[in-house]
């Protein structure tokens, strides 16, 4: 048994963050039926991920795949009946497009109305911005995340997209899923779930927004206790060119650290912003003196918030993601195993797996359509008119 093998998911996303949404579910036992369009590789699995990189595509594992034309009236007669046993609808898509495409929730629910339908976009489905375009980058600076990441005086410091697309979107996607699911438990009829990532990007600032309503003061870059203001919550370059990252703001955590760096005179002057200059300096000394992974041993021995800097490779080889099992082999059909990221969500009794890699396009699509209860014939007839591939 896993945790969602229950529940049936009609996914039309494109991109990062509906496959990163329908991975999830999928991790977790949903069976996930791609919806994909002719000619469109990027469907349910993510951009940059092309024809032949199935094997290593984690966004398309968990899935089954049917091309249809849904711009032709037989294809959606084909996506009506399966909504009529789904679960879950997932889209992806500008404000609009399901309308003109005739699959908008108002549409599906009338033929299904225990219909969960989740619409993931930029700005949501309301609003003066929910017709702009945009990517992650856009998203977090609607959101205030943005501005508030770097340094004093420089640019804002571009993170790659997790915190729009992956926290803000399909994170945040999966978990009103979830929570519709549950409250169809109880009503019987499903919803729609409005996600917009602008709206995840400020949902994640809870705390941060919630500090700002009591002083009335917006952090800036590089001026916030978590964000580089303080020498005991920050990053320390090391001999090697390697980067430190110390979290040490509770007390006896700083006294910890002040002992190891030799400066048992600094512990009264934690949060003494004069001493401030000073503090940076010894440990930016300090820190030049042994390596990245020789700091780490030495401060790990002790009650002290480090960890050393990673890129993705030096955390795929790290002895505890590995032992908590976030990097998991895949065995591929033709490309034989692959190495992927494993399950996040760790649950005791219905735990996650990975039990089938991407699919090609189209992969399961006279699958699909036999139990559906339609002949080979039709299948046939289907496909030479485009209506299915």
């Amino acid at each position: 048994m896993m945790a969602l093998d229950d529940i049936r998911i009609l996914d039309l996303s494109r991109l990062a963050p509906g496959p990163f949404c329908s991975m999830l579910l999928g991790d977790l036992g949903a069976d996930v039926l791609l919806i994909e369009p002719p000619s469109d590789s990027k469907a349910g699995r993510g951009a940059g991920f092309g024809p032949g990189s199935e094997a290593y595509n984690a966004l398309g594992r968990n899935k089954r795949s049917i091309v249809l034309n849904l711009r032709e009236d037989k294809a959606r007669e084909v996506f009506y009946k399966l909504v009529e046993s789904a679960d879950v609808v997932l889209e992806g898509f500008r404000p609009g497009v399901v309308k003109r495409l005739g699959v908008d929730y108002e549409t599906l629910k009338a033929k299904n109305p225990r219909i969960v339908y989740c619409s993931l976009s930029g700005y949501g489905q309301t609003g003066p911005y929910s017709g702009l375009v945009g990517h992650d980058i856009n998203y977090i600076s609607i959101g205030g995340a943005l501005g508030m990441i770097g340094w004093p005086d420089q640019p804002p410091a571009i993170p790659v997209n997790i915190v729009a697309d992956f926290a803000g979107g399909g994170l945040h996607a999966a978990y009103g899923i979830l929570a519709a699911l549950h409250a169809r438990d109880r009503t019987g009829e499903g919803q729609l779930v409005d996600i917009a990532m602008s709206d995840g990007v400020m949902y994640l600032l809870a705390s941060t927004v919630s500090s700002y309503m009591m002083t009335g003061r917006a952090p800036g870059r590089g001026d916030h206790v978590l964000n580089g203001a303080l020498p005991q919550y920050n990053v320390y370059e090391c001999s090697d060119g390697g980067w430190i990252s110390l979290g040490s703001l509770e007390a006896h955590f700083w006294a910890n650290l002040c002992n190891v760096m030799g400066r048992e005179d600094l512990i009264p002057h934690q949060f003494d912003s004069g001493k401030r200059d000073e503090i940076f300096a010894h440990f930016r000394e300090q820190f030049k003196t042994k390596t990245r992974d020789e700091w780490f041993e030495v401060l790990k021995q002790t009650d002290i918030c480090a960890a050393p800097v990673y890129s993705i490779d030096e955390a795929m080889e790290d002895p505890h993601n590995l032992a908590r099992d976030m990097v998991v082999e895949v065995e591929h059909p033709e490309a034989g195993p692959v190495k992927q990221v494993g399950i996040g969500t760790k649950l005791s009794e219905t735990p996650g797996a990975v039990r089938s890699p991407t699919p090609v396009p189209g992969q399961h699509t006279d699958d699909v359509l036999a139990d559906l209860g339609f002949d080979p014939e039709a299948i046939s007839a289907m496909r030479e008119g485009g209506i299915v591939a």
